[in-house]
């Protein structure tokens, strides 16, 4: 890998390592050290490299590099008397013997431990996914700005008052204990779920951008399922449900970038070893008793990964989504319900239930009334359709609803 490639991809996946360990270190107080000495390390690769060539081992160039760095912050910087120098002291350990590990076991249990900090119930939802993009995944502001489709003034702002909350909140870089484990979990696992939805269901047209959201969301999930005091059923079914939904990311988009619809995509295109995993993923999530919103949402991306279009398949998915609205319901879930209803029961039943909806403010419920009513009443799916348009807010999706539209009056 040439190095204008290199350092890239060893940002991306060696920065969050680098501020995980560093900022459990030097706590939330002052998390923006951590990130400015991961930064800078960066910064001196591309300098030096540039110069020099590339280092027999760049990964190793880099963590002795941020250690050096975080040893000479310590050194000149009141962080180091007023945090750091309790615990040499206790330990009887001499400044330059600092331990600094940026081994693979502290590398992930600091990511784990970061992870349940960010996810804290004191930052809204939007700063959590933000944070984590940020210190866990290494996505640059500018990328996290795109992410959200906003700016990076805003990005920043949002970030500096999530971290002035952990602060005041005195949160630690800690794993919960045991017997609240359960409890901050569901926290942390909604943070993931709305982080891979921000890239599955993404606005953004950057389609690269919306994959690697996917990834580093399965990245995280898949920290906890590793760690034998997170890996719990509720954590496998929602890996599960992103393997699934990943599976049949390529298939979802088409080579102008815009959105094919699931009846029309080609299953060739689906990814049979994530399918595979999702299902390993789903019958480890079947240990015990518990049933959550993650394992039926995986059961029901799971029936999406059928190629045969049954009439169990839509019976099967059907079932599903009724158990789901009794267990936590969404307007989106019931939506989404009436499509597998007419796949199931026909259109005509689909369309009573659809109605009784009345989500007048979503593109989607009009697009899929335009669907529902296609064949049934065609200037009534016209209409619907065109409504759709006026509220859909991205192009992607205006794209997709207008060639909806040209397919009706064509046949007409």
């Amino acid at each position: 890998m040439k190095q204008q490639e290199l350092i890239p991809h060893l940002f991306r996946t060696e920065f969050s390592k680098i501020t995980a360990v560093l900022g459990k270190l030097f706590g939330f107080e002052h998390i923006e050290i951590a990130e400015d000495i991961a930064s800078d390390t960066f910064l001196l690769a591309s300098e030096t490299w540039s110069i020099k060539g590339l280092p027999e081992n760049p990964v190793a160039w880099l963590y002795t590099v941020a250690k050096n760095k975080a040893r000479d912050y310590l050194r000149r910087n009141k962080l180091f008397t007023e945090k750091i120098i309790a615990e040499v002291q206790h330990n009887n350990t001499e400044l330059h013997e600092i331990d600094i590990d940026l081994s693979d076991n502290n590398i992930i249990d600091s990511q784990l431990q970061m992870m349940f900090a960010i996810c804290h119930p004191s930052i809204p939802a939007e700063a959590q996914i933000g944070l984590s993009l940020r210190i866990l995944c290494g996505f640059g502001i500018e990328e996290i700005a795109n992410a959200f489709l906003s700016n990076k003034e805003t990005i920043n702002k949002r970030l500096s008052r999530a971290k002035g909350t952990l602060r005041e909140e005195k949160v630690k870089i800690a794993f919960p204990a045991s017997s609240e484990i359960d409890k901050r979990l569901k926290n942390v696992l909604t943070t993931l779920y709305l982080l891979f939805n921000e890239g599955y269901y993404s606005l953004s047209q950057n389609t690269s951008l919306r994959k690697d959201l996917c990834l580093e969301a399965m990245r995280l999930n898949y920290l906890l399922t590793a760690n034998e005091a997170t890996n719990k059923p509720m954590v496998n079914a929602l890996l599960a449900l992103m393997c699934f939904h990943a599976s049949r990311f390529d298939a979802r988009i088409n080579q102008d970038g815009e959105q094919v619809l699931y009846d029309d995509q080609d299953t060739n295109l689906w990814d049979n070893e994530l399918i595979k995993r999702g299902k390993y993923y789903l019958n480890t999530a079947a240990e015990g008793n518990e049933v959550s919103k993650y394992h039926l949402e995986a059961g029901i991306a799971w029936w999406h990964t059928s190629r045969n279009d049954t009439a169990e398949k839509w019976e099967g998915i059907l079932q599903l989504y009724n158990k789901l609205l009794i267990i936590e319901y969404s307007p989106m879930a019931a939506l989404n319900r009436t499509y597998a209803l007419a796949k199931a029961n026909g259109k005509p039943a689909a369309i009573a239930e659809a109605e009784k909806l009345k989500l007048v403010d979503n593109h989607l419920y009009y697009s899929l009334l335009g669907y529902l009513y296609t064949g049934v009443d065609n200037e009534k799916a016209v209409e619907h359709l065109k409504t759709a348009l006026k509220l859909a807010k991205s192009e992607t999706d205006k794209v997709t609803i207008e060639k909806s539209i040209n397919k009706i009056l064509t046949k007409n």
